[in-house]
């Protein structure tokens, strides 16, 4: 679906932040980029559909190069979705509806598909019977639900979310997660950025790590989150449930060398150890 080969980005002589950066994204996959603050993750994403052009290297998206003519932009661009970190850097017209309707108008969709392309992705989104309001009377939670729907509404192939969790409360995080598994298991392949490690096995398969303009490590979750030498690399930590069971075996007990990531396998780790005792 995606590729990126040997990508190089300076933003001046003496600050490179991509130094060569390959990676494959299958059709269908949730994929999580970590990586410290710094790391070229956000970058890196203003690649993938143009936003940024490299310095060195290419993308692919189905197999077809990405090139920077306005024709190839428009085409590319209906297949990726970036989703920035902070809302207001993409939320700008005066409603939220002229927000969501903003590119389905700009491929020249007759207005009544455009109209039902934005009722769609509000509803998706949780956000219908705000079509009036203006964005900046919003919360964060909203504006950040508001451009996801600005994406919908452009029907993407692939959606890519930078720190899509930061300045959500827990509700929020909850919300949004649900969500992108849905809009993944109905065909989206998704794309995540994020340094909170407590979240990606909720939803990631695959994982990738990137270091000071470079991908250190690839594979996944368990496989990276099992390499502790990687997440020492990239200033990361295991997630606290597998930190904990790390910590039972340091005392004694044998976790034969399975360490749940999540909530679920927690519990099911911990009923196996009882059963067995």
């Amino acid at each position: 679906m995606l590729e990126v080969k040997n990508i190089k980005y300076s933003y001046n002589n003496k600050y490179q932040a991509l130094k060569g950066v390959s990676l494959k994204v299958e059709k269908g996959e949730m994929i999580a980029l970590l990586g410290k603050n710094g790391a070229g993750k956000s970058t890196l994403f203003l690649h993938l559909n143009g936003i940024f052009e490299p310095d060195e290297g290419k993308v692919f998206i189905e197999g077809e190069e990405l090139k920077y003519d306005k024709k190839s932009l428009v085409k590319f661009r209906q297949k990726v979705g970036i989703v920035f970190q902070n809302p207001d850097d993409q939320i700008f017209a005066p409603t939220v509806e002229e927000d969501v309707a903003f590119g389905p108008l700009n491929l020249g969709l007759p207005m009544e598909e455009v109209q039902k392309r934005v009722t769609e992705a509000l509803a998706r989104v949780g956000m219908s019977g705000f079509e009036k309001k203006a964005p900046h009377h919003l919360s964060g939670g909203q504006k950040k639900r508001v451009a996801i729907a600005g994406i919908l509404a452009m029907k993407p192939k692939i959606m890519v979310l930078d720190e899509p969790t930061a300045g959500l409360d827990p509700q929020g995080v909850t919300d949004l997660t649900r969500l992108l598994k849905e809009l993944n298991e109905e065909g989206i392949t998704i794309i995540i950025s994020t340094h909170e490690v407590d979240l990606v096995p909720n939803y990631a398969k695959k994982v990738f790590v990137l270091v000071d303009g470079l991908l250190i490590a690839e594979g996944s979750t368990k496989e990276i989150f099992a390499q502790p030498e990687i997440l020492e690399k990239a200033n990361l930590k295991v997630p606290i449930v597998t930190e904990l069971f790390q910590r039972l075996e340091s005392e004694g007990i044998d976790m034969e060398n399975d360490y749940p990531l999540t909530i679920e396998e927690a519990s099911d780790k911990f009923l196996n150890l009882l059963n067995k005792n």
